[in-house]
């Protein structure tokens, strides 16, 4: 949004939350984007982030309360409605069982002409549904940005001169200033989706490899934050959509898990598990090998803040590192998924590694 439009109807201290700041000059010969609108980075973007943080919790509760609970528990209920007539067909009466509101057993309301017209639900199968719809609008929110955010950086990728089997093309012609408004706009919002995360994992339903996600988040913040601040945005655009491609497929494997569609989420968590191995242990580790090897060759040594050239072996040694521990952190992870994609195979089925609370206190219930 032009901020002399935006200035005209808002308190000019407002206006770095709604626009792009430090708009400059573009650069002579531009070799991406060339229509764009070029800006400068500084401390105002931090503006941008607050704002798109704001939003993003608005349209999760959104997407979460009014769009994916309401047809999770639609579905359940349906099928757990058609399950139960089922039985009744087949064993030409009810199951055992104590229900909410009936004297009747497992709460089938039976009429003289023995059509049943209601049914009514064990505690138990509430719970059950309550939980599958609140965890299926938690990953909705997953679903739907890494979709979205995931197709926009591969535009961004396809309109910059790199590629992602040749990354030594990151390092070239470096500092990559000024940025065109599109790369600035998409960094932005990963950020602010990374700091989004951190808030809402401590919300969700706590997962058995919280600490580990809590340290992938920790380190992807700072690969992005140190990368945007030194200039180094093609090596953070290339980053950011090998992380996003296999992150659409497992919410939506845990949707389908979540509202039954169990053939459904093993072919979805099948394509999961291949893209992961092929984004995050083939082409993430070709990209470290350039991050050791060809950025000492491809960029030279020189700290000098005001051309916004920051490279330094200091800075070499720390995204070294950073980069290693995700890769190390995915190894991690790669070995729980072998383990799910086990119990695929074997006709087990995929299932979530996440545990909280409630499930505790429903084992012990059941156990008394």
């Amino acid at each position: 949004m032009d901020n002399l439009l935006v200035s005209t109807w808002l308190p000019s201290f407002l206006v770095p939350f709604f626009t792009l700041s430090y708009a400059t000059t573009p650069p002579a010969h531009p070799d991406s984007f060339h229509d764009s609108l070029y800006y400068a980075t500084g401390v105002l973007d931090a503006c941008v982030i607050v704002s798109c943080i704001a939003l993003m919790a608005v349209l999760r509760d959104i997407t979460r309360i009014y769009l994916a609970e309401p047809f999770a528990k639609w579905k359940l209920t349906r099928d757990w409605e058609r399950s139960q007539r089922e039985k009744i067909k087949v064993n030409g009466a009810p199951n055992r069982g104590s229900v909410i509101g009936s004297s009747v057993p497992n709460g089938i309301v039976s009429h003289n002409n023995g059509e049943h017209a209601s049914l009514a639900m064990s505690r138990r199968d509430i719970r059950r549904i309550h939980r599958s719809m609140l965890r299926f609008g938690e990953q909705s929110w997953s679903f739907i940005y890494f979709s979205v955010n995931f197709t926009f950086g591969v535009y961004v990728h396809c309109n910059v001169p790199t590629r992602v089997l040749h990354p030594s093309d990151l390092w070239l012609n470096y500092p990559h200033v000024p940025l065109a408004g599109t790369i600035k706009f998409y960094y932005l919002t990963q950020m602010a989706f990374y700091l989004h995360q951190v808030w809402i994992l401590n919300a969700e339903a706590r997962r058995k490899d919280y600490v580990q996600t809590m340290a992938h988040h920790f380190i992807a913040i700072a690969l992005m934050v140190s990368t945007y601040v030194c200039n180094f945005t093609r090596t953070g655009c290339l980053v950011m959509i090998l992380m996003d491609c296999s992150d659409v497929f497992l919410p939506l494997a845990k949707m389908l898990r979540y509202i039954a569609l169990y053939t459904l989420c093993d072919v979805t968590f099948i394509v999961f598990l291949v893209s992961w191995f092929i984004t995050r242990h083939v082409l993430f580790v070709i990209f470290i090998k350039s991050t050791l090897v060809d950025s000492i060759h491809l960029v030279p040594e020189m700290w000098a803040p005001e051309r916004g050239n920051y490279a330094s072996p200091l800075l070499h040694k720390v995204w070294s590192i950073l980069v290693v521990l995700l890769e190390v952190l995915q190894v991690i992870w790669f070995r729980m998924i072998c383990r799910a994609a086990y119990r695929v195979v074997t006709g087990q089925g995929a299932s979530d590694d996440r545990s909280d609370e409630e499930d505790g206190v429903t084992d012990k219930r059941k156990e008394q």
